[in-house]
């Protein structure tokens, strides 16, 4: 009788854990009649998330089909809806609209994170941001649109609410992407808000010295250890009573689990991801396996846990996928393990900032650093190609990520 291991996203976990799902199955000799693998997803599209902060974003996708095919994985179009984890069954919304049952055996929920936005005035109307693509789109359009617009302070002034990854990397970007559309002469300025007392809070202090000297060479201010209480078609209003006159806010604080997480009777932490223990199961929930930003996990022995990030998301998936198969096959699972971790920001025309360990230890910055960031953006978080060999080679679960 066929077996079916159900993935569900195709973000960076979703694409890996359907790689090592059928890199596992071929090892084992098994055809996709015994076991089928299907991945359900909006679009067999991968977005690059990571890059949603440079221009041109409507560019930054992958396109899937050719590589499932080739690993002979079934790509499903549509939005889970609901998942019954006790008659193992999820309700998919196909692109027309209508429903469809669709019964698994295992299934991997990979359906990612998004970006958090608080119940604050005004945020919903004129807050933008680089979290989904077309989140992405809009303000790209957006800042082209401010080049019809009278001159005046507004229009020159971008406001980035977060100060961490994602919203460095977008205010330091932002200074080169205005003066591209509105002239050399144009008066910038751009501005990060932080509630933490230091920027790039997560990057510990080994770091931060750079990334507050490369903000201080693109001129981008800072107001730290405040939160945003308003915004409006003109500005912004900081909890300390200062008004930003800005046409152009960009929400980049704090992300969490997609949705369908909190339909799985699994324990959770405070980003909604769910508690999985080493082979990336969720605990008393038979048949269920998270991963990526879905799925809290531990990475060493330490004490180190994996974070919402592209590097983490991939190596979740490869092992995800490869457990839920081997659970299906009866064959050993391999627990997760992530104890090599680097970071590569970006600091737009300041260069960049790459970091080993835990600890961020600092190892290259300016263009060098930034020449690894390339590679990174342009090469390595791409999917491999539509060559079944390749692709399944890719997905070995100990050697994905290895930098």
């Amino acid at each position: 009788m066929q077996q079916k291991l159900v993935i569900i996203g195709a973000g960076f976990a979703g694409m890996y854990s359907a790689l090592s799902a059928a890199r596992l199955r071929d090892a084992r000799g098994i055809s996709s009649q015994v076991l089928e693998i299907i991945l359900v997803a909006p679009e067999p599209t991968l977005v690059i998330r990571p890059r949603l902060y440079e221009p041109l974003p409507e560019t930054l996708t992958a396109p899937l089909d050719e590589v499932l095919n080739a690993i002979d994985v079934v790509y499903m179009q549509g939005k889970v809806d609901t998942i019954d984890t006790s008659g193992r069954v999820i309700d998919v919304v196909g692109a027309d609209g209508d429903h469809y049952s669709l019964a698994y055996d295992r299934v991997v929920v990979a359906t990612g994170s998004h970006l958090f936005r608080p119940p604050i005035p005004g945020l919903a109307e004129y807050g933008f941001s680089v979290d989904q693509l077309d989140d992405a789109v809009t303000l790209d359009r957006h800042l082209h649109e401010l080049a019809d617009r009278p001159i005046s302070k507004a229009r020159g002034t971008v406001v980035v609410v977060g100060g961490g990854f994602t919203g460095i990397e977008a205010a330091t970007e932002m200074p080169a992407r205005l003066r591209a559309i509105l002239g050399d002469e144009a008066k910038i300025r751009v501005v990060i808000v932080e509630r933490n007392d230091a920027i790039a809070p997560d990057m510990g202090p080994g770091a931060r010295p750079a990334i507050e000297d490369a903000l201080r060479e693109l001129a981008v201010e800072t107001r730290l250890g405040v939160g945003v209480t308003s915004l409006d078609e003109n500005g912004v209003t900081l909890s300390d009573g200062e008004r930003i006159e800005s046409a152009t806010v960009i929400w980049a604080a704090g992300i969490r689990a997609a949705p369908l997480t909190q339909q799985i009777p699994g324990e959770r932490d405070n980003f909604g991801r769910l508690l999985v223990d080493r082979e990336l199961r969720v605990p008393d929930v038979p048949g269920v396996f998270a991963t990526g930003d879905a799925a809290k996990a531990a990475s060493d022995d330490l004490g180190n846990f994996s974070l919402m990030s592209c590097q983490h998301a991939t190596r979740l998936g490869a092992f995800a996928g490869n457990n839920a198969a081997a659970d299906l096959l009866g064959v050993p699972m391999m627990s997760y393990h992530q104890k090599a971790y680097v970071t590569c920001l970006d600091l737009g025309s300041a260069g960049a900032i790459f970091t080993r360990g835990w600890d961020r230890k600092v190892e290259l910055m300016g263009e060098k650093a930034k020449k690894v960031k390339r590679e990174i953006n342009t090469i390595w978080i791409y999917p491999p190609k539509a060559d079944r060999a390749i692709a399944l080679a890719s997905a070995d679960p100990e050697r994905v990520t290895d930098l």
